[in-house]
């Protein structure tokens, strides 16, 4: 269990039509919190807020936002302290790729997918502290990924994005921490998860893409988003064994690493369905404009809704917490 607020708190998500921060959306529902839904995907948007209200959320606006633009973003920030009150919590997820060779990805596409994937991060979290640095409270969550510090063959672009966020993410952190700040900065590491953008993103694999098994529920990474933001302290998270796998492999052997990628990574991230010609993709524009697809992807059979890795680093982290309440309590 998290500890839940003694008061109503405004969480802001981006990417939250769908996937992992749709799943984070209603678990911060779940106990009542305000809610800011950002995506640009209208039908995926309302249908979200739907679900959250169901959920139990206080109260929930959304707003059709490109997280890539930075004024938008802003303008955004100021739209919900106007109406949800002070931003508590501040959730960036928002992204889009392309998967092929880097070779395959045009100049233009790259840049597309850095400006949404990191910078659209980048400008949330200005957005964000400039109204809780003056509070001095406030925490905002980096959604991650193991590729964040393990790059994969495909996902050059992606990977680029996610090894970004984590230098940005070290360094502002740093920073926090000197300046004697109430305001945290976390970043969540999560592994594949079964999210709708595995048919989203652009593709120019011979076969349909897929998260590289073993492949979690967006529930998972939505319950490690809000333990995260009740936890701030923590520099990051890993969700998922595979992810502390992958983590501590590529920390001790990387060179290793990157053959065995050589050998397997081309087609674990592929089925066996010939990916179609000419399919639509959601890099310039959403395809939850007009239909929502959900908060879960094509791999429900082979997904897991529970991660023991999670559960136990939670139990072990909370029961720290109890010991060092206790021996505070003593020495007072």
């Amino acid at each position: 269990m998290t500890n839940s607020p003694a008061v109503t708190r405004t969480v802001v998500v981006t990417g939250a039509s769908a996937g992992i921060g749709r799943a984070a959306a209603l678990a911060f529902a779940a106990r009542g919190d305000r809610l800011a839904l950002i995506a640009r995907g209208h039908a995926g948007l309302a249908a979200a807020a739907r679900e959250a209200e169901d959920a139990g959320a206080a109260k929930v606006v959304t707003f059709e936002v490109d997280v890539s633009d930075p004024d938008a973003v802003e303008a955004t920030a100021t739209r919900v302290e106007d109406e949800l009150g002070p931003i508590d919590v501040w959730v960036n997820d928002a992204f889009t790729s392309v998967f092929a060779r880097f070779t395959e990805i045009s100049p233009t596409e790259f840049r597309r997918v850095t400006e949404v994937s990191y910078l659209g991060f980048v400008y949330g979290t200005g957005a964000a502290l400039r109204r809780m640095l003056p509070r001095d409270r406030g925490v905002v969550v980096q959604v991650g990924s193991a590729i964040a510090y393990r790059g994969i063959p495909l996902q050059t672009a992606y990977s680029g994005a996610k090894h970004a966020i984590q230098g940005f993410h070290e360094a502002l952190r740093c920073e926090l921490l000197a300046s004697g700040t109430g305001v945290r900065v976390t970043m969540v590491q999560m592994p594949a998860v079964n999210t709708p953008q595995f048919g989203w993103v652009r593709s120019r694999l011979p076969r349909r893409a897929q998260p590289v098994p073993p492949i979690y529920q967006p529930g998972v990474a939505g319950r490690a988003v809000l333990y995260a933001a009740d936890h701030p302290r923590r520099r990051e998270y890993w969700v998922g064994a595979s992810t502390a796998a992958t983590l501590i492999a590529n920390a001790v052997v990387p060179g290793l690493l990157d053959r065995y990628l050589a050998r397997t990574g081309f087609d674990s991230q592929q089925t066996d369905e010939r990916q179609p010609a000419a399919e639509p993709d959601n890099l310039e524009r959403p395809l939850d404009e007009r239909r929502d697809v959900g908060t879960r992807g094509r791999f429900d059979e082979r997904s897991h809704g529970r991660s023991a890795q999670q559960w136990a680093s939670h139990r072990l982290a909370d029961a720290l917490r109890g010991v060092a309440r206790l021996a505070t309590h003593s020495a007072g």
